[in-house]
């Protein structure tokens, strides 16, 4: 009775983590290479050896802040919300899987270049660092982070995915069967919401020095602060968007950089009843969403990743 007693009371985080001695040992050695320091306003600056050093400390010190918002980003794009919230984010999770295939991302990863395969290893290992490493952390549903979550984005923002205009309650209408309630909506003014961003001349400055404004119109800890620094030539200070590893909109020694959204037409819905009349299956009418985007998310990352330039382009 007394072991099954203990047994019955040790951490569930002992067995749903399981990380093995040869990646806790490697994640040690990692760290090694990584200094985290935070100044007088707690913002994180990371140093690293490599890119992937600092993209390691970065992911750790995102945990640090908010790990809850890092893992629910990642539910999210997963499309399992509903096993965190409950049937009320059925829908949301099924919009999400129609327009986020994770065998994509698992593809990309595979089909990835070398340094990029190595951000994005960093970035599971610091994660999977930090659980390992502060055990009282409780884990809504990820328990292990995989190298390939970052490719389920298509940018650096956190909605910037066009459904055609599709809403989750009008798919929760068309599957659940329930007759949908329709009125006639008024036409409002419109009104003009958005990122923008303004570089100015230091000819019409005061100080004499170039300044970029970004204002990206997102709530104060939407984005946390951080500084990345590496002895390969990385060297970017600005915001990043919770789970993600680059700077999103910042500046380095050479430049700066930020993003604007806007309402380009990238999808198209259309409705498809399946069937195959030369045998016996028959497939209900369902929606399927066909999305072009204008870049790819390798694309993306690689763009985004501040770099050392010369005169002839990025070093």
């Amino acid at each position: 009775m007394r072991k099954i007693f203990v047994f019955l009371f040790i951490p569930v985080t002992l067995f749903s983590q399981a990380f093995s001695k040869e990646e806790v040992s490697r994640w040690e050695k990692q760290a090694k290479s990584v200094n985290i320091i935070r100044d007088n306003w707690g913002i994180p600056h990371i140093y690293g050896k490599t890119d992937a050093d600092a993209v390691f400390g970065l992911m750790y010190a995102q945990c640090e802040d908010d790990f809850k918002r890092v893992e629910m980003n990642y539910v999210e794009k997963l499309g399992r919300m509903a096993e965190v919230k409950g049937e009320s984010s059925v829908y949301d999770d099924l919009l999400i899987r129609m327009i986020i295939d994770s065998a994509d991302a698992v593809k990309d990863y595979n089909n990835s270049p070398t340094w990029l395969k190595k951000l994005c290893n960093a970035f599971a290992d610091g994660i999977n660092y930090y659980l390992y490493k502060n055990t009282n952390t409780k884990t809504a549903l990820l328990n292990r982070f995989k190298p390939w979550y970052p490719l389920l984005w298509t940018d650096g923002s956190i909605g910037a995915i066009s459904t055609a205009d599709i809403s989750v309650n009008e798919l929760k209408n068309f599957y659940s069967g329930e007759p949908s309630v329709s009125f006639v909506k008024e036409p409002e003014e419109e009104i003009l919401t958005g990122s923008n961003g303004f570089a100015f001349s230091p000819k019409i400055t005061e100080s004499g020095n170039a300044i970029l404004y970004i204002n990206p119109h997102v709530t104060f800890y939407f984005r946390p602060e951080v500084h990345m620094v590496s002895e390969e030539g990385l060297n970017a200070y600005g915001a990043v968007t919770w789970g993600q590893f680059f700077v999103y909109q910042g500046f380095n020694e050479h430049c700066g950089w930020m993003h604007t959204s806007s309402a380009v037409d990238a999808a198209d819905t259309y409705i498809e009843k399946i069937s195959n009349p030369e045998s016996l299956l028959s497939y209900p009418t369902l929606i399927t969403l066909s999305i072009v985007y204008l870049f790819s998310s390798l694309n993306t990352l690689t763009a985004l990743m501040p770099r050392k330039f010369s005169p002839s382009g990025a070093i």
